[in-house]
């Protein structure tokens, strides 16, 4: 069969198929293709069998990433934790995957990644597993109160009433304040956490980008931002993308506070899950978190192919070794690397 492909930011099908699919999410839309073009200058790139000028049945959608440092690929979708195929059929990924291959070879991309959360890879497609983590999503109802009362008593429910009691405040939006607000608890934690931050144009980009389905929330003790959230809005579901904290304020409940905030704004808004995204299986405190709050757990798998191709050999040697480094550098130095390594990571 013919296999065609289409620019998801220039056809209006792709869109519209997102919205209809029942695996269409955030990291589908073409708010968050635009941010990645507009950020990092990744083409995104759709394929079918659907001809041009008829109705998009099905496509599997992917950005082209190409780096001299980490090399050039084909990733659906980068910096998403999951991007399910929207297809209808099982077979229909396979033709896209043979396709892809030959494509790969006469392209010489490194690889192909697909991130799916909830579509099986035929066993067949020469894909395998490469990486492994938890996802976790919490179910939400209208009534607050029995949200609240499901939550861990003593690590949850209890920092939520502590926060209340210091007297946290949230401000939510996406305006220009916020996001800077948010991005300096960002810097923050990336450099306790031996890593730099992403650049302030992607956060900027994607504000302007996805529109009002984007909330900043920063949580405030006594005028001052010490915790803040960053959640994407689709459908019924409302995403939790981003993190950060100023460590001194944990003992004062800020993080669960700004937490039960984006909850209750959630469910109140007629959301009927929260995506807490991906976990590295070796965290067990964040999954711990994720899980006191209700969370349910399942295995999320990225494929790739070939799975022998890593982006960059002795990659995870090097991130480790910089991570120690990173935490005694300066904050802009810090920032400046953000800027110049995030478009070859994906």
């Amino acid at each position: 069969m013919t296999v065609y492909s289409l620019d998801p930011l220039q056809d209006p099908r792709w869109s519209q198929l997102v919205a209809r699919h029942p695996h269409g999410s955030v990291f589908h839309t073409r708010g968050w293709l635009e941010a990645l073009e507009r950020t990092y200058g990744y083409r995104p790139v759709a394929f079918t069998t659907c001809p041009p000028g008829t109705e998009l049945h099905w496509a599997v959608g992917f950005c082209e990433i190409q780096s001299w440092l980490t090399g050039t690929r084909l990733v659906s979708m980068p910096f998403s934790d999951h991007c399910d195929p929207l297809t209808d059929e099982a077979g229909q990924l396979t033709i896209v995957m043979e396709h892809l291959e030959s494509e790969r070879k006469a392209r010489r991309w490194r690889y192909i990644e697909l991130r799916p959360l909830a579509t099986d890879v035929p066993v067949d497609s020469g894909f395998a597993v490469s990486d492994e983590y938890a996802f976790h999503a919490l179910p939400l109802v209208p009534d607050a109160g029995s949200m609240f009362r499901a939550f861990h008593k003593s690590s949850t429910q209890r920092k939520i009433v502590r926060a209340q009691r210091e007297g946290i405040t949230c401000e939510e939006g996406r305006h220009t304040g916020l996001l800077r607000a948010f991005y300096r608890l960002l810097a923050i934690t990336r450099r306790r956490h031996g890593l730099p931050p992403q650049p302030f144009a992607w956060f900027s980009n994607l504000a302007a980008c996805v529109g009002d389905a984007m909330t900043v929330r920063i949580a405030s003790h006594r005028g001052e931002p010490v915790a803040g959230i960053v959640t994407i809005r689709h459908g019924s579901t409302m995403v939790y993308k981003y993190g950060a904290s100023d460590v001194r304020a944990h003992p004062l409940g800020a993080v669960h506070h700004v937490f039960w905030k984006a909850i209750q704004d959630a469910a109140a808004g007629g959301c009927d899950l929260l995506d807490l995204g991906r976990t590295d299986v070796h965290e067990r405190g964040l999954s711990t978190f994720k899980e006191r709050w209700g969370a349910k757990r399942r295995s999320l798998c990225y494929w790739r192919r070939p799975v022998s191709q890593r982006a960059v050999p002795g990659l995870d040697w090097m991130a480790k070794r910089g991570a120690d480094a990173a935490r005694r550098i300066p904050m802009q130095l810090q920032i400046a690397a953000g800027r110049m390594l995030y478009r070859h990571l994906g």
